[in-house]
């Protein structure tokens, strides 16, 4: 099968997956749990640390193949909507152990942000901002490391799991400054230029760290600067990473973890996501590629949630059986939804005008519904909210007041959009 993508977005040309037997291979639904004695030997995180996970389901996920379906309308498609943990709450068929877990879940049915483009819609949703000619603003990771992670941490505050190879870092942190921006594990390997040059040995390595530290110590006596402290502190935390190379390393997990999560890319890549987490990352970004679906929208939903479903619920039963649910938020998004209306192709298009969001853990209202749209989801019937309002939301979930400034080199910039609020009744 062969999807082609009719916006012809640079942000979202094909990448097909494999969708190797996920759904036969969710069937084991007791791999769900979780061995106490495996919790047990979890690193122990400070009470207070509040983390945020963002799953981020690129190119458009469909509203109506997965959180607010309309079976038996004209826009519905084929799918039913089946009963959740949380009665009365019903989702897509095609997420059956995701609708096992939305007791811990909640769904805002009501997003509006009148943005259609992938690149404006995807800036939106991470920022809380629209995209202004003449200002930048920072992705929701790097204020979750600039004002979550603690100052000591050895490890990055905002990590991004990438499908595909690369990584590297990222211009994500707008005037924060680069020491916020996320870090970019593609395919989920660790950091890359984080191991040892084959040629160079152990001894020699310590011994050019010696001189390095010395020098540096030399230095500072006479000539200390800002640019120099900035430089000495960025090679320190280099070496730490390096240090701690293996908390990226998902094969240290048990095999069974492995194959609770699934045995393909995305499984994989949320079962990294909970390693991070639990070593103290302040905020991870996990993506699932592609959903611009505007060819086969139907078969390619099968195949995406197929791959998505298993993996997600087992992390957030994971999250939540390991004690690090109160403490985490949650929240999956796209840059838009998915039109109601079927395309000529068994399609949907872009559509920002009535969608839905799904949030969970620190700070929500465990098992909420948030707004509706109308009987076949053309548009918002009630509660409407748009980006703003989430940011405004995700940081009062994790007690950050979303009124309080940035310094952008002498100008203060309010963290969150001040024309937006928080969705008050969402919060716990």
């Amino acid at each position: 099968m062969k999807c082609d993508y009719a916006c012809g977005s640079g942000e979202h040309t094909l990448e097909r997956r494999r969708f190797l037997g996920t759904l036969a291979g969710a069937a084991g639904g007791a791999v769900l749990g979780l061995p106490h004695m495996v919790r047990a030997a979890m690193p122990e995180l400070a009470a207070d640390q509040k983390r945020i996970l963002v799953v981020y389901l690129s190119g458009g996920l469909s509203q109506l193949e997965s959180w607010d379906p309309k079976p038996k309308t004209d826009t519905g498609g084929p799918f039913r909507a089946i009963p959740t943990s949380v009665p009365g709450t019903h989702i897509c068929e095609l997420l059956p152990y995701t609708a096992k877990q939305m007791h811990h879940l909640s769904i805002v049915r009501s997003v509006n942000t009148k943005e259609d483009d992938h690149g404006k819609g995807h800036y939106c949703m991470t920022t809380g901002r629209r995209k202004e000619p003449a200002a930048d603003y920072p992705h929701l990771g790097a204020v979750a490391a600039k004002l979550l992670a603690p100052a000591d941490l050895p490890l990055p505050g905002h990590v991004h799991i990438a499908s595909g190879g690369g990584g590297g870092s990222s211009s994500n942190a707008a005037f924060l400054g680069p020491k916020f921006a996320s870090i970019m594990l593609g395919n989920g390997n660790p950091p890359q230029n984080t191991t040892r040059p084959d040629g160079l040995s152990e001894a020699a390595d310590t011994q050019r760290n010696a001189f390095r530290l010395a020098a540096n110590e030399h230095f500072a006596k006479r000539r200390r600067t800002a640019d120099s402290d900035a430089f000495v502190s960025s090679f320190d935390q280099a070496k730490q990473l390096m240090e701690r190379r293996e908390v990226f390393d998902v094969t240290k997990e048990p095999a069974a973890d492995l194959d609770r999560y699934g045995k393909h890319e995305f499984g994989r890549h949320c079962l990294l996501a909970r390693r991070l987490l639990e070593s103290g990352v302040s905020c991870v970004q996990v993506n699932h590629s592609n959903y611009d679906t505007h060819y086969e929208n139907f078969d390619f939903h099968i195949e995406q949630l197929g791959e998505f479903d298993q993996a997600f619920a087992t992390l957030v039963a994971d999250l939540v059986d390991r004690g690090m649910w109160q403490s985490t938020l949650l929240v999956v998004m796209s840059e838009f939804g998915r039109t109601p209306r079927i395309n000529p192709y068994f399609g949907r298009d872009h559509w920002g005008k009535a969608w839905s969001v799904l949030l969970g853990g620190c700070g929500i209202q465990p098992g909420a519904v948030i707004g509706k749209t109308n009987d076949n989801g053309t548009e918002v019937a009630d509660r409407e909210v748009d980006h703003g309002h989430l940011f405004h939301t995700y940081l009062k979930a994790v007690g950050v007041d979303p009124a309080q400034k940035f310094d952008a080199g002498g100008r203060p910039i309010p963290v969150a959009d001040p024309a937006a609020e928080a969705i008050t009744e969402l919060l716990a």
